[in-house]
């Protein structure tokens, strides 16, 4: 009579369940790889029941910071959804603003709050769209209050992302002319029609502070 071959596996008793949750778990945490029943079973000792394990586990990990989750016909531990975003890996890019961009902005921090005519008109030129689309999206200007003027046109303000880039702790330390040549944000011949910010127009200038004091109204 042949003796089964799978007899001596009879004699090992498959451990309790929640040991074998334990070893599953430890599986797919060390698994770069997403794992199969069949490989887990290959692993795990004779006697146990992956599938239903894993069940176990999935429902242990239920609105958990991470999940058991189904990878075709096999199974991995992933971030939960909703907290993706803080896997995200941020990158600082170096975006070089044009002449444009920088006169406007320059208006808009001095003379806030600036409609798109009053820019137009201290600049000499027309405002094209792309420019303020630029400093929106970069959120270092904003939507201020609209004037209470015929066509009541929108005007724009530094945020606070601006003076935080810059390291300005309120518009009241906004630098002079001479301070933004020697950093480089200006060229040093004088942009069109910003006389009116020359060098003598300091940030101590009340004109000048009153204006900056409306940096957050709405």
């Amino acid at each position: 009579m042949s003796e089964d071959p799978t007899s001596d596996r009879s004699l090992f008793a498959a451990p309790p369940l929640g040991e074998q949750e334990r070893m599953v778990e430890a599986i797919l945490f060390a698994s770069a790889d997403p794992v199969t029943v069949a490989e887990l079973a290959a692993r795990m000792p004779h006697g146990a029941d992956p599938a239903e394990a894993l069940a176990n586990l999935r429902k242990r990990y239920e609105g958990r910071g991470v999940r058991v989750v189904r990878v075709g016909d096999a199974w991995a531990m992933r971030t939960a959804p909703d907290l993706g975003f803080l896997m995200h890996k941020e990158t600082v890019e170096t975006r070089k603003l044009s002449r444009a961009a920088i006169e406007t902005l320059a208006i808009i921090a001095y003379h806030q709050p600036a409609t798109r005519a009053e820019i137009e008109e201290i600049r000499g030129v027309a405002v094209s769209r792309g420019t303020v689309d630029q400093l929106l999206e970069l959120e270092w200007i904003r939507f201020g209050r609209r004037r209470m003027t015929p066509g009541r046109p929108v005007t724009y303000v530094v945020t606070q992302g601006f003076l935080d880039h810059f390291g300005l702790e309120s518009a009241r330390d906004l630098p002079g002319l001479k301070e933004l040549r020697a950093a480089g944000l200006l060229d040093n011949r004088p942009a069109p029609g910003l006389g009116a910010l020359g060098d003598d127009a300091e940030e101590d200038d009340p004109e000048t502070i009153g204006k900056q004091s409306q940096l957050f109204e709405e």
